[in-house]
């Protein structure tokens, strides 16, 4: 079964979106981390300063598409929301704590600030399938990840579950009902692409994470194959 699709409507238009995405099965989410997660962290944390200033980053290629994205398709000013990227960006270089969340979520956090991509995780037990990149309705209802309730203008782009619950606000916010936890033991992330972000692009991030949980992993798991999908 294929569990990712596009709506006809988002087939059918100029805006050319690509996802891809990977399942873990078997995961062991801890609040704990691992001496090898946190020199990862510690790592991509150096190399982050040594390469991108508060004045710079916003000029690199991958951000740019993705502030690009946000401004002329969801008018969206940079400035107020930026990529998740570039906001976590934002935080190391300005000397701010990334919180900890838990192992697997500060993982594909961390593996986002290397590549750029945006990335959400998911507790793949609690959807439902097939899950529908589409249009959002207006006035329709999302909690966010934290808990807040917001709806919608009937202008976003959106990922569902096949119980019309919203997943995400494409393509930078979670919802708070399918997110990662410590009874999470199958894991769905999820890298989201834009107009001029290569699809090669997502499924290395998603290669990315997997090879981070193999390092820092202290239990067995298994992971499927990386699916790819785009609207054009």
């Amino acid at each position: 079964m294929d569990i990712l699709k596009f709506s006809e409507d988002l087939v059918n238009s100029d805006i050319k979106l690509s996802l891809s995405c990977i399942i873990f099965n078997g995961i062991s989410v801890k609040r704990e981390h691992s001496q090898k997660l946190d020199k990862y962290i510690s790592e991509i944390s150096k190399k982050v300063k040594d390469t991108y200033t508060l004045e710079t980053i916003k000029d690199n290629e991958i951000i740019r598409k993705y502030r690009d994205f946000n401004w002329h398709y969801l008018k969206i000013d940079p400035p107020k929301i930026r990529p998740s990227a570039e906001a976590l960006i934002r935080r190391i270089l300005g000397d701010k704590n990334i919180p900890q969340i838990s192992n697997i979520v500060d993982a594909y956090n961390w593996v986002s600030i290397e590549t750029l991509i945006p990335i959400g995780a998911y507790d793949f037990d609690v959807l439902t399938y097939p899950m529908t990149v589409r249009y959002s309705k207006e006035n329709e209802e999302f909690v966010q990840l934290g808990g807040k309730v917001i709806s919608l203008k009937g202008n976003e782009i959106i990922l569902v579950d096949a119980s019309n619950r919203v997943i995400f606000q494409y393509p930078y916010r979670d919802a708070d009902f399918s997110k990662v936890t410590n009874k999470t033991k199958n894991l769905l992330l999820i890298s989201y692409g834009v107009p001029g972000i290569s699809i090669e692009l997502l499924e290395n991030s998603l290669k990315k994470f997997n090879y981070v949980l193999e390092i820092i992993s202290d239990t067995q798991f298994s992971s499927s194959e990386i699916k790819k999908i785009k609207n054009y």
